[in-house]
């Protein structure tokens, strides 16, 4: 398929590969995978997706005054706040392409503003938009910057008359300036307010702040793929680490004797719930806690809880962290399913591991962001049958990075935690300060210019407030 996206050529940076037949981004995933995973186990050649277009059941687009005064919305050019013009895009679910277009024609008529970043004045700042792909329902979340929304049921109206597709509509208040695209406030305007799919045989219902995987096709090549290496003979215990609406663990739940999910998200794992009541699943439970937190008490001999035959890890981008890796080393299970969005940190986790005696026994790859540089990975573990404190593991330093071991985080894992806990955004300069005063290392390239008139900002209250919370949640400080 020839390229003809607008904004591609305008760098959206959304899509970075299409211009890239695809069997060759195949290639260029299978190389990197190689590179980063190789050392660990044989790497199975990436499965790829039959048809990779228009995949996505998710997208959003941010509003923004456009020439003339006139409201627009699309995404921002790479590497900056520059909204590039809303167009059909390649790798969006068509009917969502369509469901923005017909938001922005509602919005328009309802004269509403765009919110304005500098000025901290306006009222629409994003739409986010879900859709079944078995389903066929759409979810329109419209993001705000105040709770105030007037002319909210003429948008609806006019929102259906466009987009009679539409079932649900919801209204999410986010009055913060954060590059988070969500806050807190829902209200729901029209419908359930929220949507179904189907995966695996299984039916879901996904809430406008749950994670829910955006290739549905490919997600169930994932998935099956996952279940394959656990191995289920029905006699199992599974905990699903970090398991969002329990997607994994309750596709898996059908062939255990039981599966403990573990979540910190309030909203997913309330859906999670609801998710095995509807689909009649009795052996799976939910938990509403920080994984790290609750793996760390469940290792405790005296924690009660049953001894695990296979654990899910399921991560987000920054990866597992060394507590959570240990209180699964602790716990003996049998077998380790790994599910990866990043192969940089997975090499990361896989070395630690590794180096406490498990052994990755395989390795394969999922496609499912064509036409992007991701790659997510399903990585087979089990306890290597030598002694741990004897186990020899070679790998070259210029590929792995071990600073977020040797310091209990990296300064990305910090700023992550950080904006995602309290809507933040800090900078390696300002964690290197607040280290500094509870006598942590800071690592050679955060030191203070040398300089005696150099002038360097100074943290904020509010932001070391939020690095000491984040340097307390990764054990760095008590």
């Amino acid at each position: 398929m020839p390229v003809t996206c607008t904004n591609y050529k305008l760098k959206c940076g959304g899509c970075p590969l299409l211009n890239q037949p695809y069997p060759d981004q195949l290639k260029r995933k299978q190389q990197l995978e190689q590179r980063l995973l190789g050392r660990f186990a044989p790497v199975s050649p990436v499965l790829g997706q039959a048809e990779p277009w228009h995949y996505r059941n998710k997208a959003i687009a941010t509003f923004a005054t456009g020439p003339r005064g006139r409201l627009t919305c699309g995404i921002y050019a790479a590497g900056t706040h520059r909204v590039l013009p809303y167009t059909d895009c390649l790798l969006q679910d068509t009917v969502i392409n369509q469901t923005i277009a017909a938001v922005l024609e509602a919005a328009r008529a309802c004269r509403w503003p765009a919110f304005e970043e500098d000025r901290g004045t306006g009222l629409l700042r994003h739409v986010l938009v879900r859709r079944g792909k078995t389903s066929g329902q759409v979810l329109v979340v419209l993001v705000t910057a105040q709770e105030n929304l007037p002319g909210s049921r003429n948008f609806v109206k006019a929102l259906r008359e466009k987009a009679p597709w539409v079932t649900s509509v919801v209204q999410n208040c986010n009055p913060r300036r954060t590059s988070a695209v969500l806050g807190s406030d829902v209200r729901t305007l029209y419908g359930p307010g929220k949507i179904t799919d189907t995966l695996c045989g299984l039916q879901f219902a996904i809430s406008p702040r749950s994670f829910y995987q955006v290739n549905p096709e490919q997600t169930e090549v994932l998935y099956a793929k996952a279940i394959e290496f656990a191995a289920l003979t029905g006699k199992e215990t599974v905990i699903d680490a970090y398991c969002g609406i329990g997607t994994i663990g309750l596709c898996a739940a059908g062939r255990a004797k039981q599966v403990i999910g573990v979540e910190r998200n309030p909203d997913a794992v309330r859906n999670a719930c609801a998710n095995a009541a509807a689909n009649k699943i009795n052996n799976a439970r939910f938990i509403c806690a920080d994984a790290t937190d609750w793996m760390r008490a469940a290792a405790q001999p005296n924690s009660g809880l049953p001894h695990p035959d296979v654990v899910f890890l399921d991560p987000p981008r920054e990866g597992s962290t060394p507590a959570c890796m240990d209180a699964v080393v602790a716990m003996k299970p049998k077998r380790v399913v790994y599910v990866s969005c990043n192969p940089e940190t997975l090499a990361r986790d896989l070395t630690h591991l590794t180096r406490r005696g498990w052994k990755a026994l395989k390795i394969q790859p999922v496609d499912m962001f064509p036409h992007t540089e991701h790659v997510e990975t399903v990585v087979l573990l089990s306890k290597g049958g030598i002694d741990s404190n004897k186990v020899r593991v070679e790998f070259s330093l210029e590929d792995m990075d071990m600073s977020g071991f040797q310091k209990g985080a990296t300064y990305e894992q910090i700023k992550e935690y950080v904006l995602e806990k309290h809507g933040l955004k800090v900078s390696s300069l300002y964690i290197s300060q607040v280290k500094r005063k509870c006598g942590l290392d800071v690592g050679q390239n955060y030191n203070l210019s040398k300089k005696e008139d150099a002038k360097v900002p100074q943290c904020p209250p509010e932001k070391e407030a939020a690095i000491m919370e984040a340097l307390k949640h990764f054990q760095m400080i008590s």
